[in-house]
């Protein structure tokens, strides 16, 4: 079982950056997918970005390819989301998430385990 604590949300201008991260307990976090979820409010959770257990493979939502980067540092069990140039609509709670193996990464419900959460605010 894994525990997840995401931190670095905040609120922030358009066209400006905000790294978030979240913490894993336990000594397999590298034996985890993780990615990163969105939800605003009236909306559904959404995809943002997912990172193989390696590292060496990633993929993004459409919303926010080229803008938004995830990484991880297995040595210190934390998965990272970059992001640059917000809008507005990058307004919403972020989650990370957590599954030992998945085949559609792109769903929630593939997931095993989640954080509590991290509000992203971007203002105009």
């Amino acid at each position: 079982q894994v525990q997840l604590v995401e931190s670095g949300g905040g609120l922030v201008q358009a066209g400006g950056s905000l790294r978030l991260s979240c913490a894993a307990s336990g000594r397999t976090f590298s034996s985890y997918v993780m990615a990163w979820f969105r939800q605003a409010p009236g909306k559904e959770r959404e995809f943002v970005a997912r990172i193989s257990k390696s590292g060496g493979s990633t993929y993004y939502a459409d919303s926010v390819k080229g803008r938004f980067t995830v990484s991880r540092d297995n040595a210190k069990n934390t998965v990272y989301l970059q992001m640059n140039s917000l809008k507005p609509e990058d307004t919403a709670v972020y989650y990370c998430a957590a599954a030992r193996s998945i085949n559609t990464y792109y769903s929630a419900s593939a997931y095993d385990y989640w954080g509590q959460g991290t509000q992203v605010t971007v203002s105009s």
